[in-house]
């Protein structure tokens, strides 16, 4: 029964161990040279008009808000002089765009509204903003499309932080803003949580609702700009999650086709937790097919409109909850076998392709080369840490390793709670 498992999977392109590594390594570099050249490329590379080497001023409140693929949150931040943080007034709300359409108006009025008890803490706003969208040199941003299947589609194509604060402004407060990617942020965090240790370059990796990368460049290589100071470096976002180098499988090109956004961000789609349990429910519902389940099993997997992700992950890593549908009695306890077994490799191909996102962005540095100088990078979401199947963080690990440890490129993985917040506030003080 197993081996004819493997065999369904594998027939239908879901093969971790049949993945080419040094292959999609070579991809990644490939779109990633392509993207800074602006000539066509999967990965946008977007300037994030941001460089490390500024100076943050310490002891000054920030007001930050972050928009990530399932909460907005607010917080008052100040960074001391060793590089602490010091976060004060938080709150969270659900994102807007997550339970239903929203107008253009009624986004923007959404995030004033939320900022309106700590707005008064500072004349400055550090504003993580999770969504692919083009940064200006004014550190303002034009979304360029959603993804994580926010619905607000009239916001694509305008300027986010003019956008809040003309709404800031209908109540009386002028303010200044500085939007940055997420990932950004989380690089940032790692820069000012590091600055004690001779790390020789810096990237930032999320994977959460979903996933993106970004890492420091020379200015000089970011040739589809011609107006930058070419002895400098900036941060470049390279929303990692819209890769199309990965090869689709049967079940993730009959998930992708029924998203909001089919086509779009498909690397995302095969690894972040937005969609994760989407990708196991359409395995169980071809395996259905396939005839691998009980009658009873079969028509309970059928119904099921969804299913989520920490479900199928807590299911198949060993920890249910009482309310988990895999606890149901339509499954026999061979079904329950049958589950883990099929499921597993989505969560064990999710690792192989992070590693690799992941070796990509830190040869991009170019830095590592030295043991005492290594790269450092700040990993943050919670699908990265805590996705029990396949053992998936120490999997990330061994990948990572085997990729680079042969190529003598020395680097860090550290963890700084908060990284998008307190990245945020590091730019709203640069």
């Amino acid at each position: 029964m197993q081996e004819r498992e493997v065999q369904f999977l594998k027939e239908n392109g879901l093969d971790a161990d049949g993945i080419d590594r040094e292959e999609l390594l070579a991809a990644f570099a490939d779109e990633m040279e392509a993207g800074l050249a602006g000539r066509p490329s999967s990965l946008m590379m977007i300037p994030s008009f941001i460089s490390i080497d500024r100076p943050v001023k310490t002891g000054t409140p920030v007001v930050v808000l972050d928009a990530g693929g399932t909460n907005l949150r607010a917080a008052v931040v100040s960074i001391d002089d060793k590089g602490h943080a010091q976060i004060g007034s938080f709150s969270k709300r659900a994102m807007p765009g997550t339970q239903g359409t929203l107008s253009a108006e009624d986004f923007f009025d959404a995030f004033a509204e939320f900022l309106m008890p700590i707005i008064a803490e500072s004349e400055s706003i550090g504003f993580c903003f999770s969504y692919p969208a083009e940064i200006t040199p004014d550190c303002d941003a034009r979304l360029i499309r959603w993804s994580k299947q926010i619905e607000v589609p009239t916001v694509v194509g305008q300027m986010i932080g003019s956008g809040l604060l003309r709404h800031l402004a209908q109540r009386g407060y002028e303010r200044r803003v500085v939007i940055l990617n997420d990932t950004v942020a989380t690089l940032l965090a790692g820069k000012s949580a590091g600055v004690a240790k001779p790390y020789s370059a810096y990237v930032g990796f999320i994977l959460g609702t979903g996933t993106n990368t970004a890492y420091v460049e020379r200015n000089d290589r970011i040739t589809k700009r011609t107006d930058l100071d070419p002895s400098g470096s900036m941060v470049i976002n390279i929303e990692s999650g819209a890769f199309r180098g990965a090869r689709q499988s049967v079940f993730d090109a009959t998930m992708d086709a029924q998203t909001i956004d089919p086509g779009h961000y498909t690397f995302e789609k095969m690894i972040s937790g937005a969609y994760l349990g989407r990708l196991g429910l359409t395995v169980l519902c071809a395996a259905v097919q396939a005839g691998f389940f009980t009658a009873d099993a079969a028509a309970r997997i059928t119904s099921w409109a969804e299913l989520s992700n920490k479900h199928l992950d807590d299911f198949c890593g060993g920890r249910p909850t009482p309310d988990n549908p895999f606890l149901d009695a339509a499954f026999s306890a061979g079904d329950r076998e049958a589950v883990i077994r099929l499921c597993t490799p989505v969560y064990a191909r999710a690792a192989v392709l992070t590693a690799v996102n992941l070796a990509s962005a830190i040869l991009k540095t170019g830095e590592g080369r030295d043991p005492a100088r290594p790269v450092c990078v700040n990993v943050d979401g919670s699908t990265y840490y805590r996705t029990l199947t396949a053992d998936f963080a120490q999997r990330v690990q061994r990948e990572l390793a085997a990729l680079l440890q042969p190529r003598g490129i020395a680097y860090e993985l550290i963890r700084v709670d908060e990284s998008p917040v307190i990245g945020a506030a590091v730019a709203g003080l640069m």
